[in-house]
């Protein structure tokens, strides 16, 4: 019965106090959006460095650094007051942002900046640069480990009678077929290829056999080529 009454009471008490603020100094206001702006131009940095799409989006990448002043100058206004904080995630929750992120590290990015921006708000300060700094970590190690095998889409053009001696160069290797068009005389085949690093030599030996136009050689990631 206590414990109920001890919470009806502390109920009570936030609605009585409900057109309280609570002050934030401008000397907070300051190193609070200094350190957001700091931690900012550290992820902007991060993404720069480890970027392994096709186009770069300098946009996307200063929005990052705002998202995450924005964001830190959003919690020190709705800690001020408990009304302002309902009253903010209400008119947050009627945003709908349209802008597609088709990139998942994109939108973990996004999340990064956020989350630093969320508690450097909050006075948290070591959660922002220690996470920070443990995040950068685990994203160059992902970023820069090479796997055994690297992806590649393979296109090649050719007129049909060259066919057979383009499998026999294709044998040895791993790939799967994923389209083949015959335009007129000319076909174009596009294979998904498993190969070694920097063991593209084959290339040059199909583009010499008799009947073929072009080969084209791209890396592949998922659904982008790159």
């Amino acid at each position: 019965m206590s414990d109920r009454i001890n919470f009806d009471d502390i109920i009570k008490k936030s609605i009585l106090n409900a057109d309280t603020f609570t002050s934030v100094s401008i000397l907070e206001i300051f190193f609070g959006t200094l350190a957001s702006f700091i931690v900012g131009l550290f992820i902007y940095y991060v993404y720069k460095k480890t970027f392994r799409s096709v186009v770069y989006s300098h946009n996307f990448n200063v929005t990052l650094v705002l998202m995450t002043m924005i964001t830190s100058l959003v919690i020190m206004t709705i800690s001020t007051n408990i009304v302002l904080s309902l009253g903010m995630v209400g008119a947050l929750s009627i945003v709908r942002f349209r802008t597609a992120l088709k990139d998942p590290l994109d939108i973990v990015f996004l999340f990064w900046a956020i989350t630093a921006g969320i508690a450097i708000g909050a006075n948290v300060y070591p959660v922002a640069i220690f996470g920070s700094i443990f995040i950068t970590i685990a994203v160059f190690i992902l970023s820069k480990k090479k796997w055994k095998d690297e992806t590649y889409l393979i296109v090649i053009h050719y007129d049909e009678k060259a066919y057979e001696e383009i499998k026999a160069q294709l044998v040895k290797f791993n790939y799967d077929l994923k389209s083949k068009i015959v335009r007129n005389n000319w076909t174009e085949l596009t294979l998904k290829i498993k190969l070694k690093v920097d063991n593209t030599a084959f290339v040059h030996k199909l583009s010499n056999i008799e009947g073929v136009k072009d080969v084209s050689l791209v890396q592949y990631s998922g659904d982008y080529a790159s």
